[in-house]
């Protein structure tokens, strides 16, 4: 058990490294996250970075003016019940035709059933 502590002495705090990249690089970086290929937090992630480093790289070097900003929305949710609602309705209005179509059919039967004298209906219904 001893042999595991024996390099315990030699342990030291380790500097962290200050690492420099190279503008090419932070412009490719930056122009995948323009063309949204990646996210900040993948970038950070990857390349052991800070978040804010990232955004420091993508105000620096975007090719989008700094004033400019692009903004991705969900459909609202106002939009979504409007669009919901409209398809209910169209829905509904496919159902009441439909109703009307059978309704005008059953009548047909009912008539030419009279006519004929027996019930058409339990004489033609399929099995």
């Amino acid at each position: 058990m001893v042999e595991n502590f024996h390099n315990f002495g030699d342990m030291k705090k380790r500097q962290p490294v200050r690492r420099t990249f190279s503008t090419a690089f932070k412009k490719e970086k930056v122009e995948l996250l323009d063309q949204g290929k990646i996210s900040v937090r993948e970038l950070s992630k990857i390349y052991n970075v800070s978040d804010t480093a990232v955004y420091n790289w993508k105000h620096l070097y975007s090719k989008y003016a700094k004033e400019e900003q692009i903004i991705v929305q969900k459909i609202s949710e106002q939009s979504k019940n409007i669009e919901l609602r409209e398809r209910i309705r169209d829905l509904e209005r496919a159902v009441g035709k439909k109703q009307l179509e059978l309704d005008y059919y059953k009548t047909t039967i009912e008539i030419l059933s009279e006519e004929a004298g027996e019930d058409l209906l339990k004489k033609h219904k399929p099995r």
